[in-house]
């Protein structure tokens, strides 16, 4: 595939929520035009901006773009591969059609063997950036054929963040990267999702060790059913956990742009009320774990992180209710009253 004659690009963008939306207006402030569609029509009128078609049927969304064609799809992995057998009886041989999303990178190699045949090119891209892609840029892992790849440097340098160390011959320095054949960025983008769960989960579990710092204040009722605190002289601190993030901020090892967001929710929220603390997944943790043990890697931190999202949604209370059962039983243990509301009870 040649590469395209000028830098700016028409790419054809499915999906306008959190990410499509920002993604296209990056485009458009780098140059590039774009021709969208959703079925959503209120997030079609978002986009009402210049250098911005949009399109209310994947026919007509088809039928407005250039060829080669570009099509980036961001959308849940539930429903690409239903977009994707309308887009191929639509689409022309030569067109690229890229996965922006967090599909499996195992469905991203049927998928690109089977649009082989007709003639279609894919490409898989793990995005990583979130809400803040649209001001930061994103940061793009990348599966497919080099030469397609090649093609759309020009829309995945825009897309990218702007960095102090620009490369022209290392794009990792530039925020994307060409990974390997397809399923590649999936799989990278998996991988770095399991990292994610294992960081977060890290960051939390130190903020309420921080936050308990005081049990040795409360008044705990003694019975045999509760071991005792010791040494509760040594628990006695008021941590301000807002303020501790934001120390940590400056100069600290453990600085990240995660505890950038922490420190903003902290510092809104001490208490963080307003969050149950019920922790989706969607997906990628599970399939790094499954990874991992398809190779045999030891990764105890983040199927601990997985696990901990599990029970943080009730799935571990029927286990917990077996032990209770269990040890009224076989010891006559009552239980004790719960400190801490149950957040989450099964019905």
């Amino acid at each position: 595939m040649d590469s395209k004659s000028t830098s700016k690009m028409q790419v054809g963008m499915i999906g306008l929520g959190r990410m499509g939306g920002s993604m296209v207006r990056r485009l458009v402030q780098k140059g590039h035009s774009c021709v969208v569609y959703d079925n959503d029509p209120a997030s079609l009128k978002r986009l009402s901006i210049g250098n911005v078609v949009s399109c209310t049927t994947l026919n007509d969304f088809v039928s407005k773009l250039t060829v080669p064609r570009v099509v980036w799809m961001m959308i849940p992995a539930e429903l690409v591969q239903a977009t994707i057998d309308t887009l191929s009886t639509l689409l022309s041989p030569e067109d690229i059609l890229i996965d922006g999303g967090n599909s499996h990178y195992q469905d991203d190699v049927l998928r690109a063997k089977k649009l082989q045949t007709h003639k279609l090119h894919y490409v898989d891209v793990g995005t990583s950036g979130g809400i803040a892609g649209l001001q930061k840029g994103y940061c793009l892992m990348i599966g497919g054929e080099k030469s397609v790849v090649d093609f759309l440097q020009p829309v995945f340098a825009s897309l990218a963040p702007l960095s102090d160390e620009y490369s022209s011959t290392r794009t990792a320095k530039n925020g994307y990267l060409h990974c390997g054949n397809h399923g590649a960025g999936h799989f990278v983008k998996m991988v770095h999702n399991g990292i994610e769960y294992g960081i977060m989960g890290s960051y939390a579990e130190g903020f309420n060790i921080l936050r308990s710092a005081n049990v040795g204040k409360k008044q705990i009722h003694a019975d045999a059913e509760t071991a005792p605190i010791r040494d509760a002289e040594f628990y006695q601190y008021e941590f301000n956990l807002a303020d501790i993030a934001e120390v940590w901020r400056h100069g600290s090892i453990i600085s990240s742009w995660l505890l950038d967001l922490t420190t903003n929710a902290l510092t809104k929220d001490p208490d963080l009320g307003q969050y149950s603390g019920f922790v989706s997944d969607s997906g990628e943790g599970r399939w790094a774990l499954k990874a991992a043990i398809d190779e045999a890697i030891p990764v105890p931190i983040i199927s601990a992180a997985l696990y901990n999202r599990f029970n943080s949604r009730g799935n571990a209370q029927f286990s917990q209710q077996m032990l209770s059962a269990m040890r009224l039983k076989l010891g006559g243990h009552e239980e004790a009253q719960p400190v801490f509301p149950v957040l989450h009870k099964i019905k």
